[in-house]
């Protein structure tokens, strides 16, 4: 085993706000990943898969045992403790997001993905903080330091097509003629953190998703995305809520707020 992969943990179990502590234990699950796959290797992708959801998630429940103890947890590799539906604070975390990517040599759509959900009144929450690492693209994005409001794609912005990221692997059937209606341009992606990722960096102008994400796909993407003052939504325009019994929130649009009208009009069309 690497050096690195012994007594991993975060040096500070108090830094300054949630939002800095959640954006450090994504960078920490993050390097562990990248150690893992230089480690095993691709020649088991199965192996490698299951190593990573396996380490990442002990490692992150460990630092929110140690760091956050109070705290509740919601996580893909966990069990559900109904608990956290009384809690006033719950992490939910997805320890890798895009695991069919993480065992393809040379992909770097994948993500980890840290979010903070804080009770605000009796029956509501908010997202408070997230952090989506990129450990394969070298990158982060956090709510500690949120990344600047999205230009047009470059695509776009030249007069071409509008570019809208879509999953490589299950992409709901109405995409094909939504694209068509709107006159855009399906990018396929691994994450759905990476494919909002894009939608913040510029790289695509929307994302859209229906059909089999749980909360833990998409809480701290779209907690980047609304501080940086993105659209997010249900398909039918209705709030992302977190924190629910079900953790099942299936359908998802993150896009700029001047395209939103536009598009979610398609997809009331589109999407029946």
């Amino acid at each position: 085993m690497t050096r690195t992969l012994v007594n991993r943990a975060l040096r500070d179990c108090a830094p300054a706000s949630d939002a800095t502590f959640a954006r450090s234990l994504a960078v920490l699950a993050g390097e562990l990943l990248l150690d893992l796959r230089t480690e095993l290797g691709h020649q088991d992708p199965d192996a490698l898969r299951a190593a990573g959801d396996a380490r990442s998630h002990e490692l992150i429940v460990n630092e929110l045992a140690r760091c956050r103890p109070a705290d509740a947890v919601l996580s893909e590799e966990g069990k559900d403790d109904p608990a956290r539906l009384d809690a006033d604070r719950v992490w939910i975390v997805d320890p890798l997001d895009g695991t069919r990517e993480f065992g393809e040599a040379g992909r770097s759509d994948w993500a980890v993905h840290i979010a903070l959900w804080q009770r605000t009144g009796p029956e509501t929450g908010k997202l408070a903080a997230g952090a989506v690492a990129l450990p394969a693209q070298h990158r982060v994005q956090a709510t500690a330091a949120a990344p600047p409001y999205p230009p047009l794609s470059h695509q776009a912005a030249s007069g071409g097509r509008l570019r809208l990221a879509a999953s490589r692997s299950r992409p709901p059937a109405f995409l094909t003629g939504l694209a068509e209606a709107l006159g855009a341009e399906l990018v396929p992606m691994g994450s759905a953190g990476a494919k909002i990722a894009a939608v913040i960096d510029g790289e695509v102008d929307g994302y859209v998703h229906a059909g089999g994400q749980y909360e833990w796909d998409s809480a701290a993407p779209v907690a980047v995305a609304t501080a940086t003052g993105l659209h997010a939504s249900r398909l039918d325009g209705s709030g992302l809520e977190y924190n629910r019994p079900s953790p099942l929130l299936p359908d998802l649009v993150v896009c700029r707020k001047d395209l939103a009208p536009r598009l979610l009009a398609a997809l009331e069309r589109c999407a029946r």
